[in-house]
C-alpha cells in the first residue's frame, strides 16, 4: 500500500461528461478500465453525499464565489451552482448521482479492475439544514443567544436552539455547515456508526480537514462555547480502532495541515496529506524539500504526495507546464501515495469551484499528456513497489560551478534493478557529478533514460573517481535504468 495511486475525480462533474442528466450507472466501464491500465489503484470519488440544496440560495453567491465562477466558468448561469458538496444532509447517495445500490455497482466494477474505491467523510460538520439537527441536535455544538446575537456570522438559530456553523479556525465560519461537538460522546457514537456504515460502500474515506477533530485543535477553536469536558481519547484513535476492527484494510487519509500530520498518522491515519512538499517546490525551496524527504521512513511512506488537488490551484497554472512535469517527477519517484488529480494528466488549467456542476472545455496538452503516460508507466516497476530508496547529493561537476545544487537526485533499488533519477529543478541548463554508492562490478555501466529510450555507456572507473557526469536542461529529468 505503500505506492499506492490515487485518482481524485469530482462525482458530479464526471458523470455530466456522459449525458447532462447522467447518474453513477452510465459511467462507461471503460473509463475505469483506462485508470487501471494507467495503474492508479485507487479512485477517490469526491462529493458522492446528498448537500444541502436548499442552502444554495442564501449561501453559494456570496461576492467571492460569484468571482471564482466567473473566473472559472465564463458562461455559468444560477442553475449550475449545485451547492457545496462538504455541507451534507448525511451519508445519502445524492439524488443526482443515483442509489445506494448504484454505488456498491460501481465499487463492485472499481474491485474487478484490481482499483479501491475511497469516498469523503466529512467529520466537523454537515449541512446547516440536515435533519440531524431535530433528530439528534446533541451531536452539534450548541450556542446561545447572547453568542448569537454577538457574532450572527459564526452562530445561527434553528427552531428555539443556537448552533455553532463549521469552522477552520484560520478564517470564518462556513454558513451552510453546522459544527459537530467532538466531546461529545452522542457525535462521536453518530460519526462512527456512519463510518461503519461506509465499509458497505467503500474500501476506504478521504477525511475532509481532519486535524479539526483532534482535541486540543477542537478545544482552542471553541474556547468560551464549549461546555463538555475534554475526553481522555482523541476522536480518531477510537474511530479508527473500531472502523479496522470492522474492515481491517480500510484505508484512512486525513486532509491535515499545521504540522499535525505526524500526530494523526500516530493515531492510526494510512496516509496523510503532504502539503508542505508541494509549497517547497512551488517555492524552489530545493534543500527544503530534500530536508523534508529525509524524515522518518514511517511519516514518508504514509505521506500523500501531490502538486494539485480541488482546493489547489491547478499545476500548470501554479508552476507552469515544464516546472508541473518536474514536479510530477518528483512526487512520483518518492516515497508514499501518489495523488493526481483529474485532469492534471491533461494539463488542465482551470480550478472549478467545489459548488459548480458544470466545467469548461479545455485545451488538453499532449506534451503532458504523453509525459505522465511514460511516467506512470515507469513507477508500476516492482522496483519502485518494492525497493528501497536512497537520496544522493550531487556534486560540483566543474570548479565554481554551483549549478549541482539545482538537481534533486536519488535511486531505488530492488534485487539487482536500479532506478536512477535525476531532476534539475530550475529554469536553466545544469550540470552535476554523481557517486553511484554500489559496486559496480564490470568496467562499464549501461544507462537507459526510461523517459527518453536513449542509452548511455559510461566508464565505472569514471563513476567512481570524479562522478557521473549529468547536464539537463531546464525542468528536464532523467529516469536511468540500469543492472548490477
Amino acid at each position: 500500500m505503500n505506492n499506492s495511486i490515487l485518482y481524485e475525480i469530482n462525482a458530479r462533474l464526471l458523470v455530466r461528461r456522459f449525458g447532462e442528466k447522467a447518474k453513477l450507472k452510465d459511467i462507461p466501464g471503460e473509463y475505469f478500465e483506462s485508470l487501471s491500465k494507467k495503474g492508479i489503484s485507487i479512485i477517490w470519488l469526491m462529493g458522492v453525499w446528498q448537500n444541502c440544496s436548499d442552502l444554495i440560495e442564501q449561501c453559494c453567491f456570496s461576492a467571492d464565489l460569484i468571482s471564482s465562477y466567473s473566473k472559472a466558468l465564463p458562461d455559468w448561469s444560477r442553475a449550475d451552482v449545485i451547492g457545496s458538496p462538504y455541507a451534507i444532509k448525511d451519508y445519502i447517495v445524492h439524488s443526482d448521482l443515483g442509489s445506494f445500490h448504484d454505488l456498491i455497482e460501481l465499487k463492485k466494477n472499481i474491485n474487478r479492475l484490481g482499483m479501491k474505491l475511497l469516498l469523503d467523510f466529512i467529520p466537523n460538520h454537515f449541512g446547516a439544514s440536515t435533519p440531524l439537527l431535530d433528530s439528534s441536535p446533541g451531536v452539534f455544538l450548541s450556542g446561545d443567544n447572547i453568542l448569537f446575537e454577538k457574532d450572527k456570522h459564526t452562530f445561527f438559530k434553528h427552531g428555539d436552539k443556537f448552533f455553532a456553523h463549521g469552522r477552520d479556525p484560520m478564517f470564518p465560519a462556513w454558513t451552510d455547515t453546522v459544527q459537530v461537538n467532538f466531546f461529545s460522546e452522542t457525535a462521536r457514537s453518530l460519526l462512527i456508526s456512519r463510518l461503519i456504515e461506509l465499509t458497505k460502500y467503500c474500501d476506504g474515506v478521504r477525511c475532509d480537514m481532519a486535524m479539526l477533530a483532534l482535541n486540543p485543535v477542537f478545544q482552542n477553536t471553541w474556547l468560551g462555547v464549549l461546555k463538555e469536558e475534554k475526553p481522555e481519547e482523541e476522536f480518531w484513535t477510537a474511530a479508527i480502532k473500531k472502523i479496522k476492527e470492522v474492515k481491517s484494510d480500510f484505508v484512512f487519509l486525513a486532509e491535515a495541515y499545521w504540522d499535525l500530520e505526524w500526530k494523526l498518522q500516530k493515531l492510526g491515519f494510512d496516509f496523510t496529506y503532504d502539503k508542505r512538499l508541494l509549497e517547497r517546490l512551488h517555492s524552489n525551496d530545493i534543500w527544503g524539500v530534500k530536508a523534508h524527504l529525509m524524515a522518518d521512513d514511517e511519516f514518508q511512506k504514509k505521506s500523500a504526495r501531490f502538486i494539485e488537488n480541488h482546493d489547489e490551484l491547478r499545476s500548470v497554472t501554479k508552476f507552469g507546464e515544464a516546472r508541473s512535469l518536474a514536479a510530477a517527477t518528483v512526487i512520483s519517484t518518492v516515497k508514499g501515495m501518489k495523488f493526481f488529480f483529474d485532469g492534471q494528466f491533461e494539463s488542465k488549467k482551470v480550478k472549478i469551484p467545489v459548488q459548480l456542476g458544470r466545467e469548461p472545455r479545455e485545451k488538453i496538452s499532449h506534451l503532458t499528456k504523453i509525459y505522465y503516460k511514460k511516467l506512470l508507466s515507469i513507477i508500476s516497476d516492482d522496483v519502485f513497489i518494492k525497493g528501497e530508496w536512497l537520496l544522493i547529493e550531487p556534486q560540483s561537476a566543474a570548479k565554481n560551478n554551483l549549478s549541482f545544487e539545482r538537481f534533486f537526485s536519488w535511486i531505488w533499488h530492488y534485487k539487482n534493478n536500479f532506478r536512477l533519477i535525476v531532476i534539475n529543478y530550475s529554469d536553466k541548463t545544469a550540470q552535476c557529478r554523481l557517486h553511484i554508492p554500489f559496486t559496480i562490478p564490470n568496467e562499464i555501466i549501461v544507462l537507459e533514460d526510461l523517459l527518453t529510450g536513449a542509452e548511455y555507456i559510461r566508464s565505472t572507473t569514471e563513476i567512481k573517481s570524479i562522478g557521473l557526469f549529468i547536464e539537463l536542461k531546464a525542468y528536464q529529468s532523467h529516469i536511468f535504468s540500469f543492472t548490477l
